[in-house]
């Protein structure tokens, strides 16, 4: 039950459930050895994947191969199948967050692009990249990466 004290100084806020859309966003270096692109949150910097919400009428792997590009600057080859999903809460936000994650496979990284210089970004190794990533279900999508042959 929601209470007010003084209702015309509050706002009620209602708990829903937000669709989104993510990229795991991948390349191989000079010596062939798998890197993935993380992005830090604007809020608190925590690492994770670009994502964020659809489109009226967009496409999961529209949205992820958009929001590549617009936190990242990165262009791609996007699985149309999404390779998985995970959840998660805001620390400023009651709402839930679900993300339908796609692969996408970085071709090209542009100098310019919406979100430059908004937030940090880096290539790691796998392995780090799954220690080092905020969200759980993130780290357990990341963890089935290493039975792909990408």
């Amino acid at each position: 039950m929601l209470h007010a004290h003084d209702q015309s100084n509050s706002t009620i806020s209602t708990v829903r459930d937000v669709q989104q859309a993510g990229a795991i966003c991948y390349r191989r270096n000079g010596s062939g050895q798998l890197r993935i692109l993380l992005v830090g949150s604007r809020r608190n910097g925590r690492w994770g994947v670009p994502k964020g919400n659809l489109d009226p009428g967009e496409t999961t792997s529209a949205a992820a191969r958009r929001e590549s590009f617009e936190e990242a600057g990165v262009v791609g080859d996007v699985e149309a199948t999404a390779f998985g999903s995970f959840s998660y809460r805001k620390d400023s936000s009651p709402h839930h967050y679900h993300v339908t994650v796609h692969l996408l496979h970085v071709v090209e990284a542009q100098l310019d692009f919406p979100e430059k210089g908004t937030r940090k970004q880096k290539w790691f190794p796998l392995k780090v990249a799954i220690r080092d990533a905020a969200q759980p279900g993130l780290k357990a999508l990341l963890s089935r990466l290493e039975g792909v042959v990408l």
